[in-house]
């Protein structure tokens, strides 16, 4: 029997002290996931003590944790003989406990890293994995507030605030990338450009604000018009513009014509008056005869302005023609 020195025994009790205050978790498990070690982290956050956690098949003790794929974690480290990490962002957390600091951390349950440490015994193999846990709650919840309010900047850089649809930066970014996917695949697409008629006069008559009410309400219709590949966009003052991905310039015409007449049945209600509105249509379909997607633009601006000259209130699609004698 080994006979161990006041020193030893100091030493060992300053060891055990430290193992059961650590400010993570420590857990020991041998090849058959029992646990040897349970330090007092995981008493208090488990609810667990030590004693009836020892000797005990950690996934019998917790079975909501991911089983299979921490099994293979914990096997990898033995056959391996080299440790493992787990983030907290490719799992939140493994063990299903309440955070420490639910006002700081700004969340209820405590986001965790994993390390998987092999530990080697005498015969120069790993006799046990230990498992640490780690409280990351403040360190994540920071990066995802950060993130939001990055997202949430972006997107406020992307949209119009009057309208709550693209603003005409982002929606002619758009814009050029579809014009170069349908050059390069050669699939079809379309554009649509209109404004409100007699918009200034309305704004004369009525004033700015009922302006502002009837250019939301446009948009309102352009929402729940488009389909979900569409994008739209406030092209200028009363201007709006359409992105019509996989549409013929047929086809654009009849979403065009169906969109116009839902804007003409719009009731915008003043004190004394209802107020309706008309808009009048450009369509474009895309053509390999277009150098740029300013000229696509330009294409469609043209069957706008024979929109406005055939009386307003209508739509006009841009005939092929254009682009053909514009090339000779």
């Amino acid at each position: 029997m080994t006979n161990f020195t006041p020193k030893a025994v100091e030493q060992l009790h300053l060891l055990a002290q430290l193992l059961q205050t650590l400010d993570n978790g420590l857990i020991m498990l041998d090849r058959n996931y029992r646990i040897t070690l349970w330090n007092g982290f995981m008493e208090n956050h488990s609810g667990i003590k030590n004693s009836d956690a020892r000797d005990h098949n950690l996934f019998e003790l917790f079975p909501e944790l991911p089983a299979t794929w921490l099994r293979r974690k914990i096997d990898s480290v033995f056959r391996l003989q080299s440790r493992s990490f787990c983030t907290w962002e490719e799992h939140p957390r493994i063990f299903n406990f309440s955070s420490t600091r639910p006002l700081t951390g700004h969340s209820p349950m405590m986001y965790q890293n994993i390390t998987l440490l092999p530990l080697m015994g005498t015969d120069g193999q790993v006799a046990q994995v230990c498992m640490q846990i780690f409280d990351v709650t403040d360190v994540a919840t920071r990066k995802i507030a950060l993130e939001a309010a990055n997202q949430s900047l972006k997107q406020l850089s992307r949209t119009d605030r009057l309208t709550e649809i693209n603003n005409r930066g982002f929606w002619e970014e758009n814009l050029m990338h579809e014009f170069q996917r349908c050059r390069r695949s050669g699939r079809v697409s379309s554009l649509l450009l209109f404004d409100i008629d007699h918009f200034k006069k309305l704004n004369d008559t009525y004033g700015h604000g009922v302006g502002d009410n009837v250019l939301r309400a446009v948009a309102a219709q352009i929402r729940s018009a488009q389909r979900n590949t569409d994008i739209a966009g406030r092209y200028g003052g009363e201007e709006f513009a359409l992105i019509l991905p996989e549409t013929d310039g047929q086809q654009a015409l009849v979403m065009a014509e169906r969109l116009r007449q839902q804007i003409a049945r719009l009731q915008i209600e003043l004190d004394e008056t209802t107020l309706h509105v008309t808009v009048s249509m450009g369509v474009s379909e895309f053509s390999t005869l277009m150098p740029s997607y300013q000229d696509w633009l330009n294409h469609c601006d043209s069957a706008l302005y024979a929109a406005k000259k055939a009386g307003r209130n209508c739509s006009v699609l841009a005939p092929l023609y254009q682009l053909l004698s514009a090339s000779v």
